[in-house]
């Protein structure tokens, strides 16, 4: 079979490379692809925003089956564009992936769906945002309901600061017109970790938790990014508790959904506070995170193509999914300047050394294939990602390889990991 996997970063890295090892994929494509892409698919300078362009791809090349890694994509509605031309898709339907498409949708989802999360309201006029944030004062958390890169959410600590955020979105567009309606809602304390359920309509099985680091610099200091790291399993949320944790936010979507007439079909990201009130749903996407998924299909033992075919053709099975019982880690080495401007075209040396360490695999995520060896072309370069017995070692392993890599300005966190063992993870 042909498969074809939309996007250029990391998480398409690992999901060409984990796609390939399947003895029933005889090629894949990616599209656009990166530079590690190009050492185990076949890329293609198609974007993953050119909808026809990836359809007429998919016909020509004759693909069995179409990954789609960002949200951007679904979001447009590529899945419902493949679904007409008889090419199956693994991921959601326009009306689905508004659980990421649209957070005011997502967070009226949740509430249908009795999901424990954050109180909130929706504004599209800007003196009812600020007459609310007056209202209920400070923490709050102002989000652009809209798609805006992973960047669209301010956390406030003062009215102030509140109020700024909804100008910056709201009049002064900041993020376009992502921002014209906001979400804005109570901020809540706790340890977050991502939750992933592999989905077919109405079954689901459970991938084991983890957790990204979003803040660009140690100690969850600085600006958001799209990640700067994430580890497998994640302690603040023990696989004795998974079960009981995809009732309260894996379960009623699906069925939510189910009943709206648009079953969800994919992967379904659930992004968990762990609050003194017990887990509440931050948000959902609608497709693998990144740099979660680095990790998580490190430890996913077994066939990938097998269990999105089933997602697709409606006949999941939770035991599809196996999962080794090491933790895995994941550290981006990312541009400098990153969140911000950032150079592109530096030289990036030490790859192969990296990769020949025992239990590391570098995905590679900003990057292109070049005349001489491989150049930055992104924000967050590289992932670096490595398997350990316990979450210290993984940790360990990871960072020994990171040594091993150089290019101009490279910046990365030293810190992925420090929560779980300071939890006493094993």
């Amino acid at each position: 079979m042909n498969v074809l996997v939309i996007g250029s970063g990391g998480r398409e890295h690992a999901l060409c490379w984990k796609l390939a090892q399947s003895s029933k994929v005889s090629r894949v494509l990616a599209a656009p692809g990166n530079g590690g892409t190009h050492e185990v698919a076949e890329n293609v300078a198609v974007k993953d925003d050119d909808i026809p362009g990836l359809l007429a791809l998919a016909k020509r090349e004759k693909v069995g089956l179409v990954v789609v890694g960002p949200e951007a994509p679904l979001v447009a509605g590529l899945a419902d564009e493949l679904a007409a031309a008889g090419i199956p898709c693994f991921g959601p339907s326009a009306f689905a992936a508004r659980l990421e498409g649209s957070k005011a949708f997502a967070k009226t989802v949740m509430r249908e769906a009795g999901v424990p999360t954050a109180p909130f309201g929706v504004f599209d006029d800007v003196e009812a945002a600020r007459a609310y944030v007056r209202e209920k004062g400070a923490p709050l958390v102002v989000k652009a309901d809209g798609l805006a890169a992973g960047k669209g959410v301010v956390v406030a600590g003062s009215v102030e600061a509140a109020l700024a955020a909804v100008d910056d979105m709201m009049v002064k567009k900041a993020f376009g017109a992502a921002g014209e309606r906001l979400v804005i809602e109570a901020a809540l304390a706790g340890e977050e970790a991502s939750f992933l359920a592999f989905c077919d309509g109405e079954r689901f099985a459970l991938l084991p938790s983890a957790q990204d680091h979003k803040a660009v610099f140690d100690g969850d200091k600085g600006p958001n990014t799209g990640g700067m790291g994430a580890y497998s399993p994640a302690p603040v949320l023990p696989q004795e508790h998974y079960a009981a944790t995809a009732e309260l936010c894996i379960r009623p979507i699906l069925k939510r959904l189910k009943e709206l007439g648009h079953p969800f079909r994919g992967v379904l990201y659930a992004g968990l506070m762990f609050t003194k009130a017990g887990p509440m749903v931050l948000e959902y996407n609608v497709r693998f995170g990144d740099p979660e998924c680095q990790p998580l299909l490190l430890r996913l033992d077994g066939d990938l193509l097998d269990i999105l075919l089933a997602c697709v053709e409606g006949r999941l099975d939770p035991d599809m999914v196996r999962v080794r019982p090491e933790t895995a880690l994941c550290v981006v080495l990312a541009a400098p300047g990153y969140p911000g401007g950032y150079p592109k075209g530096m030289a990036i040396s030490g790859l192969a050394a990296a990769d020949a360490l025992p239990g590391v695999k570098v995905f590679q995520a900003g990057t292109r294939a070049a005349e001489g060896g491989v150049v930055t072309s992104g924000g967050r370069v590289l992932g670096v990602t490595a398997l350990g017995p316990t979450l210290a070692e993984a940790k360990k392993t990871a960072y020994a390889a990171v040594e091993k890599i150089s290019f101009t300005g490279c910046q990365y966190r030293r810190d992925i990991g420090d929560k779980g063992i300071a939890r006493g993870a094993k």
